[in-house]
C-alpha cells in the first residue's frame, strides 16, 4: 500500500515535523492538525474504500464510532454503512476541529469517501479512548492507524473500553497490514523508525508513543478474546496479496456476543 502523494507546499515543513516529534502525542497532533491530511500518516483512500466494501455485507448498522478519529478519515467509512448516527472521538482538540470543519464543507474530495445524501447525524467528541464517555450505544466501532500510540500493556484496557460501548452483537473493525518480510526495505524502515522513537523517548520528555512494530496480529487476537470479543478475519482483496499468496491486509472484525 502506498502513501498518498503530499501536494507540494501543503504538507508540514521539516521544522514543523521536528517540533511535533519533540512534543507530547496530544500537543504534537494539535500542531500538525491543519496539515495532517497532506502527510503520509493519513489512512489512504484505497484502504478506506476496501474496508467500506468489506463492512457493507455485515451491515447496515445503526450507530457507529470512530475510535481515535483524528481528522475523520474513518468517519467517511461510517457514513457509508451507518444509518442513524456516527461519532468521532479523539483527544486532540486540533484534529477534531479540522474534522468538524471538513464535515461542514464536504465536497467529495477524491481522497475521501464520498458523502451520502441524507446520511447519519455526525458528532465529534474530545475524550481519551482509554476512558470512553459512552454507554453501550454503538453497533459498529472502527479505528484506523491509531494503535501504535498505545503501549502493549494498554491495549487490553483499550479493547475493554470499546467492548463496553458496543451493544450486544456490535462489531469492532480495523485493518491490519501483514508484517514486512525480514530483510526487506519496509522491514528496515520500520525497525529504524521504532528504534529512533525509543531513543527519543529515552532522552526526551514528554514521550511521543508511536511503536507500530508492537501491533502483532497474534497478540491482538488474544487481547480481543480476553476483552470478551469473538474474532474473525476478512482478507481485503482489493489491496492485493503477497508473493506467498497471503493477503497484504486483513480486516479484523471483533464481535461483542449477543
Amino acid at each position: 500500500m502506498s502513501a498518498p502523494r503530499v501536494p507540494q507546499g501543503q504538507g508540514p515543513t521539516f521544522r514543523e515535523l521536528v517540533v511535533q516529534a519533540l512534543s507530547s502525542v496530544e500537543r504534537g497532533y494539535d500542531l500538525l492538525a491543519s496539515k495532517f491530511d497532506h502527510t503520509a500518516y493519513r489512512t489512504s483512500a484505497p484502504v478506506l474504500d476496501s474496508v467500506t466494501g468489506a463492512l457493507r455485507p455485515l451491515g447496515p448498522f445503526g450507530s457507529g464510532l470512530d475510535v481515535c478519529c483524528g481528522t475523520g478519515a474513518g468517519m467517511g467509512v461510517l457514513r457509508q454503512v451507518c444509518r442513524e448516527r456516527i461519532t468521532g472521538v479523539d483527544f486532540s482538540a486540533g484534529m477534531l476541529a479540522v474534522g468538524r470543519d471538513q464535515d461542514r464543507n464536504r465536497d467529495g474530495d477524491r481522497d475521501r469517501v464520498r458523502p451520502v445524501p441524507g446520511g447519519p447525524r455526525t458528532d465529534w467528541v474530545r475524550a481519551d479512548a482509554r476512558a470512553l464517555p459512552f454507554g453501550p450505544v454503538f453497533d459498529l466501532a472502527v479505528s484506523f492507524g491509531a494503535f501504535g500510540h498505545f503501549l502493549p500493556r494498554e491495549r487490553p484496557g483499550l479493547f475493554a473500553q470499546v467492548h463496553s460501548v458496543l451493544r450486544p452483537g456490535g462489531r469492532f473493525a480495523f485493518p491490519i497490514v501483514a508484517p514486512a518480510r525480514p530483510g526487506s526495505r519496509p522491514y528496515w524502515s520500520l525497525l529504524a523508525f521504532d528504534t529512533a522513537m525509543r531513543v527519543r523517548n529515552a532522552v526526551w520528555w514528554p514521550r511521543f508513543v508511536m511503536y507500530y512494530r508492537t501491533f502483532r496480529l497474534g497478540d491482538v487476537w488474544k487481547e480481543l478474546i480476553g476483552a470478551g470479543f469473538e474474532v474473525e478475519l476478512y482478507p481485503l482483496e482489493d489491496l492485493g496479496r503477497r508473493a506467498d499468496g497471503s493477503p497484504r491486509c486483513r480486516l479484523v472484525v471483533a464481535t461483542r456476543p449477543g
